[in-house]
């Protein structure tokens, strides 16, 4: 049996952490012009429960990148820059920043995400999905390892991991 040597093993959690950073830019991105606006991403994140009101201008404002006077808002780049900066590196970080992705899923905080919870927290964020809970409990089965119609913290980590 062979294993992947360090440094592939490495490129690939970087290609599966910048593939879960564009989907969240995609879903913060409300109107798909490939910009996050000061107002886009006080949405998001009040639909998320992290409302950051007029701190929102701020934000976007210093990670605009230098020289794009004038701009409306985060490219993706700007965006990427800020994720790291925020997420700050580390495999306890990153754990840590995975069970904060987690939580915010499982609302009734029994260490599961059920097909409810999902459904709540997709309509939240606006994604079209949402809508039919049949395809809502496709995605809960398409990850749920166990069969017992809900995913716990471990398939969360190894759906994230592909790359859902």
């Amino acid at each position: 049996m062979s294993t992947a040597p360090p440094q592939a093993n490495q490129q690939q959690q970087q290609r599966h952490r910048r593939l879960r950073v564009r989907r969240v830019f995609d879903l913060f991105d409300h109107d798909g012009d490939g910009v996050i606006t000061a107002a886009e991403l006080s949405g998001a994140l009040g639909r998320l429960g992290l409302a950051l009101g007029a701190q929102a201008d701020g934000l976007v404002a210093a990670y605009v990148a230098p020289g794009m006077p004038g701009m409306p808002g985060l490219r993706f780049a700007d965006f990427e820059a800020l994720h790291a900066e925020l997420a700050g590196g580390g495999e306890e970080d990153e754990e840590a920043e995975m069970r904060e992705a987690f939580a915010v899923f499982d609302e009734n905080g029994d260490g599961y995400i059920s097909a409810a919870e999902l459904q709540a927290v997709l309509e939240r964020m606006g994604v079209p999905e949402a809508a039919c809970m049949a395809r809502v409990q496709d995605m809960i089965a398409a990850h749920d390892r166990d069969s017992d119609g809900r995913v716990d913290f471990h398939e969360f980590k190894a759906m994230m991991a592909a790359g859902m």
